[in-house]
């Protein structure tokens, strides 16, 4: 499924673990796009983590597998030792800038109630055409934890901010600054440590369709780790 001779390269991100990169990554990733169309019907919204857009589980033995490439390509430069759980999933942005909620329009963490020693990481699987549709950008905050926490708080009680009035995050604003941004392009995985801040970088949702043949498809995995002693 995936390709066993990767080209892995790293994006540094600044105070943090790199954003590690691999193109061509899936071996037969049309496969995989004609699979998401075929089980249309089965992709539904779980509102339980604010994703913009129906999601289809992939499965366990996917998830195995995902996480066999982690394991022997990406988890050192993540300082990850082993891997506690690890779930894949098909997801689709569709949701229009008036249909987001005020957390969809912020970027986020993957992570939440992290026991000592444990981190978070996940893998994104760009599987469509049209680089516009962008691909992920990564962001600190710029007013201390403290503030971070009230705007995080009031946008997940559906408060929104002058500061994410709009749609979708693509840039700086005086909550969180970009630290930078990985291109989307079809069969480009990216994996990152998902402590840190990111969003979707979805400049134009005009483009956004609920076909997944034609939509912003991607294959997103997510691991709970045991990371690697000091």
């Amino acid at each position: 499924m995936f390709n066993p001779r990767p080209t892995v390269r790293y994006v540094a991100i600044a105070g943090h673990a790199p954003c590690v990169v691999v193109d061509d990554f899936l071996l037969d990733p049309r496969a995989l796009v004609a699979q998401a169309a075929a089980a249309q019907a089965r992709f539904a919204v779980d509102p339980a983590n604010y994703y913009p857009g129906p999601e289809l589980d992939l499965g366990r033995e996917t998830a195995l597998r995902l996480d066999e490439f982690f394991i022997q390509h990406i988890r050192r430069a993540l300082g990850a030792q082993r891997t506690i759980s690890v779930v894949a999933r098909l997801a689709l942005a569709t949701l229009s800038p008036p249909e987001l909620h005020p957390l969809q329009r912020l970027c986020h963490r993957d992570c939440t109630d992290l026991a000592p020693g444990t981190g978070a990481a996940a893998a994104v699987v760009y599987l469509f055409d049209d680089a516009r549709m962008g691909g992920t950008s990564f962001y600190r905050p710029t007013q201390g934890s403290e503030h971070t926490v009230r705007v995080l708080r009031a946008a997940h009680a559906g408060i929104a901010s002058d500061a994410h009035a709009g749609g979708y995050l693509s840039a700086s604003n005086a909550d969180f600054e970009q630290l930078c941004t990985i291109p989307a392009q079809f069969n480009r995985a990216i994996f990152y440590d998902g402590e840190i801040f990111h969003a979707a970088q979805i400049e134009d949702a005009a483009l956004l369709h609920p076909d997944p043949a034609r939509g912003r498809l991607t294959m997103n995995g997510f691991f709970r780790l045991r990371k690697r002693s000091a």
